[in-house]
């Protein structure tokens, strides 16, 4: 009965673990440089990468936590209080639903297994421990 539990109790903590999801975040990057920290995502939210244009020709990255709805869509940074709505950036945002999965745009994160390894783990410490 105590390995059930306890069995019971690793799962549970490696579900808990996952429910906030950890992202790369990125403000603003110029060219290949995005100077990156870890963030943890609200409800709702997913990581995103973005890959855009400044004034039609310096690229431009950004990375971080995004709404869901928000997701897989091109958005254009205007001039704030100007009547020409001049556009700053435009910038295209992909995400992706696994942590630290935004390490690259276009490219998968491997946290995927790391924590299908850290459930696998938690279960034999269980049944060696019991």
């Amino acid at each position: 009965m105590n390995r059930i539990i306890l069995q019971l109790v690793a799962v549970g903590f490696c579900f808990a673990v996952v429910q906030t999801l950890q992202c790369y975040k990125c403000t603003i990057g110029i060219g290949d440089v995005c100077i990156t920290s870890k963030t943890e995502c609200a409800v709702g939210e997913q990581c995103y990468s973005g890959e855009g244009k400044a004034a039609n020709f310096i690229d431009i990255k950004r990375k971080g936590c995004l709404e869901v709805a928000k997701c897989n869509k091109t958005e254009q940074t205007t001039v704030p209080g100007t009547s020409s709505n001049t556009t700053i950036y435009t910038i295209t945002k992909t995400c992706c639903n696994t942590p630290l999965c935004n390490v690259a745009p276009g490219l998968p994160g491997t946290s995927a297994l790391s924590l299908a390894l850290a459930t696998v783990t938690a279960l034999f410490a269980a049944n060696v421990l019991v």
